[in-house]
């Protein structure tokens, strides 16, 4: 497959919106972290294939603390936007917002990168567009990706702490 043309960070942006449900709910009335979950990897598949312009499966999620609780009848706004490609993969970043149905009590509930894989027709991964950011805050998160590649290549062990050369050219002359 030939070079891809580079894609802006906002002609993938996904934003989704579901209302809690007493199903979605522990007994506490919070809404459950895999139900969350389950809705930050569509926000983000739903991204990650919009800017492959293929299906995409999941190829990983960093740590995700669920930092505020989000109770039964709030308003969850899921926004996803892509920072990185490498050759076969995409990096996703997912915020979570939360409110009650009037717009009160509006906070910032959650955040986790996840990682995608593009795959053609027949399952086989293919390369995926570059990714064009614009933004000071969409050049950070492409700037500071491949240090967080390197943590989920060590992490599932598929590099060696002292291959990782991102994450050690941070450490460099800090002696």
């Amino acid at each position: 497959m030939s070079e891809r043309k580079s894609k802006r960070v906002s002609e993938s942006r996904t934003v989704m919106t579901e209302m809690v449900m007493p199903n979605d709910t522990n007994p506490m009335g919070n809404l459950m972290g895999g139900n969350l979950l389950r809705w930050m990897d569509i926000a983000s598949g739903i991204c990650a294939g919009k800017h492959c312009e293929a299906h995409v499966v999941t190829a990983s999620v960093d740590h995700v603390s669920f930092q505020k609780p989000i109770k039964v009848g709030d308003i969850v706004a899921l926004e996803a936007t892509v920072t990185r490609a490498f050759r076969t993969s995409v990096e996703i970043y997912v915020e979570v917002f939360a409110n009650d149905i009037k717009g009160g009590n509006a906070r910032r509930c959650n955040h986790a990168y996840y990682t995608f894989v593009g795959l053609a027709d027949e399952g086989k991964p293919i390369p995926v567009p570059p990714v064009l950011p614009l933004t000071e805050i969409e050049q950070q998160r492409y700037d500071s990706a491949p240090r967080r590649r390197e943590v989920r290549l060590i992490l599932s062990g598929r590099i060696k702490p002292e291959e990782a050369k991102e994450i050690r050219s941070l450490f460099e002359g800090m002696s």
